[in-house]
């Protein structure tokens, strides 16, 4: 399940009995070791299908696998948001070696409050939606859309949810049970849920928020060719609200 240098049984109940940032901020610097790590299978054909951009923004940048998967494409720059130091300490040390030239930027906020002041023609977000819960997904709706430009895209991916008849569907609701179960007797609360953001309940929130919303499959193959890419686009002429 973990590469050789990946965390401990310890070091991950550590983890999560500690908040959702400082759970983080302890497992960065063996995150890249983890299956929590979105795998390059997904992000080299998401980037590429991007193709160039000028300004990005990734939210819930994480340890910046996706920014270095995308740093290829950009003409002017990426920025990348999230609320661990540690996350981002590891982040700006692989992204030092990460292959182009633009410039990257990275800012320690929760992206929930964060203002980008519609500078980007480019939003993405990759393994972190688990964090957000379901009274946040508003908030986090708003911070992609002032971030964007008229006429930017918000791209991520996601899957259909599987339902009952699927066996990764109970284990998925065990979890979520197990982390509400954690968060009664425990605090500060961890949050870490499966199944969120999916196929189409995703889509219909972020056309209710104003996005022009389009799905695009097949662009993985094998184990992956259950995943969905989405494309949330900022109509032209719109400001940011």
């Amino acid at each position: 399940m973990f590469e050789p240098g990946g965390p401990t049984f310890f070091e991950l109940a550590e983890q999560a009995l500690s908040s959702t940032r400082k759970g983080y901020d302890l497992l960065a610097p063996k995150f890249d070791k983890t299956p929590f790590r979105t795998p390059d299978e997904i992000l080299a054909p998401v980037a590429e299908w991007i193709g160039d951009f000028d300004r990005a923004v990734d939210l819930c940048c994480g340890t910046g696998a996706a920014m270095a998967a995308l740093r290829p494409y950009a003409l002017e720059g990426i920025t990348g948001v999230d609320v661990s130091e540690g996350m981002l300490a590891v982040a700006a040390g692989n992204l030092r070696e990460a292959a182009g030239t633009a410039p990257v930027r990275l800012i320690e906020h929760d992206v929930l409050t964060w203002d980008g002041g519609e500078a980007y023609d480019l939003a993405v977000s990759f393994g972190a939606f688990g964090h957000i819960l379901k009274q946040e997904e508003p908030a986090f709706f708003d911070t992609v859309y002032k971030a964007l430009r008229p006429g930017g895209r918000f791209v991520f991916v996601t899957g259909r949810n599987p339902g009952p008849v699927h066996p990764g569907w109970w284990a998925a609701r065990a979890f979520n049970a197990a982390i509400h179960a954690r968060n009664l007797v425990i605090s500060p609360p961890f949050h870490m849920y499966y199944l969120t953001f999916m196929w189409p309940e995703i889509g219909d929130k972020l056309t209710a928020r104003g996005f022009d919303v389009r799905l695009h499959e097949g662009l993985f193959e094998g184990r992956l060719e259950r995943v969905l890419l989405v494309e949330a686009v900022k109509p032209d002429g719109v400001r940011g609200e």
